[in-house]
């Protein structure tokens, strides 16, 4: 075991706190990373608050995770220590059904995902999965991703949610130049379904209720990360 230091919600109506927790030992397959960013998306919030059914107290959330390798497996063969690595919402599955294999774990056919945190830990039996508000952690390397160490990566950890969610539907209807995007909401996710619309050429409009966003700088849709 390996010792990580976090913070948790106890409970649903007081702020986080000082958790101390222990990361299983690297596995033949496993990656083990510094965690060095986490981003806070609004799922955190919602566990953390126990606005969904299910919380297991104390809950440590985080699923945008960006870090530096420290230690792989015997068997691990695409990292390696000091590489940058990043994990979002899901940690493990299945691995055999036809959804795994294909690389759709979300969809796994047995309902043996694994989320990245408050999920039954299977290597840990009796415990929930502890997220990225932690100090480093421990992920099977076929969910861990590869890091460009040219990125900002403050900017890189909300896209492993965040940043997925709407990248995929975009790419999914083959968003491009001549197409017209609309964007309902200026939120976590809708300015980055903004940038990326943009980005691929498309006609982009948002449709907003606050009169306050649109004044925002007007290179905002040009940021880079």
């Amino acid at each position: 075991m390996s010792k990580a230091h976090a913070f948790a919600a106890y409970d649903a109506k007081t702020p986080l706190r000082d958790f101390d927790l222990e990361r299983r030992e690297v596995g033949p397959r496993d990656v083990q990373f510094e965690i060095l960013f986490c981003g806070v998306c609004h799922s955190d919030l919602h566990t953390a608050r126990g606005e969904w059914a299910g919380t297991v107290y104390p809950c440590v959330p985080g699923h945008e995770i960006v870090g530096k390798v420290t230690k792989v497996g015997s068997e691990v063969k695409s990292f390696k220590p000091g590489d940058l690595a990043g994990v979002g919402c899901m940690v493990d599955s299945c691995k055999t059904c036809g959804s795994c294999q294909a690389g759709e774990e979300h969809l796994c056919d047995n309902f043996d995902m694994t989320l990245t945190y408050n999920s039954p830990d299977k290597n840990m039996p009796g415990k929930p999965t502890y997220g990225g508000y932690s100090t480093q952690i421990v992920v099977d390397e076929r969910f861990v991703l590869h890091i460009s160490p040219k990125l900002n990566l403050a900017a890189v950890a909300p896209l492993l949610c965040a940043g997925i969610t709407t990248y995929s539907p975009l790419r999914h209807w083959k968003v491009g130049k001549g197409q017209k995007v609309g964007i309902v909401g200026l939120g976590g996710l809708g300015h980055m379904g903004v940038k990326f619309a943009h980005a691929f050429g498309a006609h982009t409009v948002l449709f907003t209720t606050s009169r306050e966003k649109p004044k925002m700088p007007s290179d905002w849709a040009r940021m880079k990360w």
